[in-house]
């Protein structure tokens, strides 16, 4: 519109003045005009710029034309270069989401930047509400702010806050970028309690060895010392206490070894089809041979069905379950072996009147090494890892074991299997 006025206006110009005046007046009147015009894309160029988005450049002809394509092509660069720094930065974010690790970036105040899930899960924070605080305002344990002050540069730091009890952390600290700071988390917590365990089987193991070697070398020192002057049966009883305290050691040694195997997540052996009946027939025989008729033992099995597992396993699950009942049942009590099928699939329950276990110690019964008395255990002959194994080998084939005890009463162990394992 703007440009149909200027043309009407130059040809009343050189109209109404005509020749030379004419001429000069039309030529003033075109630079105005252009001026009004460079003035107006100036303007749009302005409001653009105050305001950047592609696809809303002005549009122009001759030299402002060239300006706003070279603009646009900019600006559409730019975008694009925006576009994948954004994506780029996502994708750092996204990983450093998925580190199994925790992970803290800290300004040069100390002020939480950004922090990921594990690490939220760690410290007990919530990104949401702890960002831009400072890390010593919510961890406020001596032991990690002296870690923040040295920018720990004594190592990294075992460390258990308040925050997360029960849970041990390791962290560093690693600087970068104009004095920020990386925190990184690793929960060591299972770490620690390995190596507790790992530490209380070495002292356990010592322990449980050391006292029939020594009783070992004792009778065997004595009986090569009696050579010639005891008389022979005195020797050779000396040698029976040997030889029953080095069978001990070989029974603590097997065991230890079965359960080792147990515990290393091997794989287990091939399943097959177990007749429960003829198995449970093998262990009322072996029940019986270790009582030599001093305990009852009932054996109800009509109704066992067959199982898919491991029968050497199985075997020395269910042999260890009665023969812990005819070592800790006195002298004439009554021993039953049996199988139930229940609605969940069905369990092999060993149940004595022997002296029954208090319920405080129930739950730590398949912990290695445990024993409610120790020298009733020792007497008994067991090397307090046979629940252990029990409950590796149930463990393996999808199954569970079930303490109920009443001191003075008796107690009932049972091996509990579902009912995918059962074969109808």
């Amino acid at each position: 519109m703007l440009n149909v006025i200027l043309v009407l206006v130059l040809c009343g110009a050189g109209a109404f003045f005509g020749g030379r005046e004419g001429a000069l007046a039309g030529a003033l009147l075109a630079a105005m005009a252009n001026l009004v015009w460079q003035r107006r894309a100036l303007r749009h160029l302005v409001r653009w710029a105050r305001n950047p988005e592609l696809g809303q450049i002005p549009y122009g002809r001759g030299l402002w034309g060239d300006v706003f394509a070279a603009l646009e092509l900019r600006s559409r660069r730019h975008a694009e270069e925006v576009l994948a720094l954004t994506q780029s930065t996502e994708r750092f974010r996204l990983a450093a989401q998925a580190l199994p690790a925790g992970v803290v970036i800290l300004d040069n105040h100390r002020r939480i930047e950004w922090i990921n899930v594990e690490a939220e899960a760690s410290l007990g924070l919530d990104a949401a509400h702890d960002v831009g605080k400072p890390i010593n305002h919510l961890l406020r344990e001596p032991a990690f702010v002296e870690f923040l002050e040295t920018s720990g540069q004594g190592g990294p730091l075992e460390f258990r806050t308040q925050r997360n009890p029960g849970h041990v952390l390791q962290m560093q600290l690693a600087p970068f970028a104009q004095g920020r700071l990386i925190l990184l988390i690793r929960d060591i917590t299972r770490l620690e309690k390995l190596a507790t365990m790992r530490r209380d089987f070495v002292a356990n193991v010592s322990h449980e060895l050391k006292t029939p070697l020594t009783v070992t070398l004792g009778f065997l020192e004595t009986a090569q010392d009696a050579l010639g002057d005891a008389p022979p049966e005195e020797i050779a009883s000396y040698l029976r206490t040997a030889i029953e305290q080095g069978g001990r050691m070989r029974c603590l040694i097997d065991d230890l070894l079965t359960l080792s195997g147990l515990e290393t997540d091997a794989p287990p052996p091939l399943e097959e089809s177990v007749s429960l009946g003829d198995l449970i027939s093998e262990i009322k025989a072996e029940t019986l041979a270790l009582s030599a008729g001093k305990h009852t033992v009932v054996v109800a099995a009509a109704n066992a069905p067959k199982l898919r597992g491991s029968s050497r396993e199985l075997h020395s699950a269910f042999l260890n379950l009665a023969t812990n009942a005819v070592r800790y049942t006195p002298e004439g009590g009554h021993i039953r072996i049996e199988w139930k099928n229940t609605s969940a699939g069905g369990e092999f329950c060993v149940s004595d009147t022997g002296l029954g276990i208090a319920e405080e110690h129930i739950s730590r019964l398949t912990e290695r090494f445990y024993r409610v008395d120790r020298g009733r255990s020792r007497s008994s002959g067991g090397t307090g890892l046979g629940l252990a194994i029990v409950k590796h080998i149930l463990e393996r084939h999808g199954g569970s074991l079930h303490i109920e005890s009443q001191v003075g009463v008796g107690s009932v162990f049972c091996a509990r299997f579902s009912a995918a394992r059962i074969i109808h």
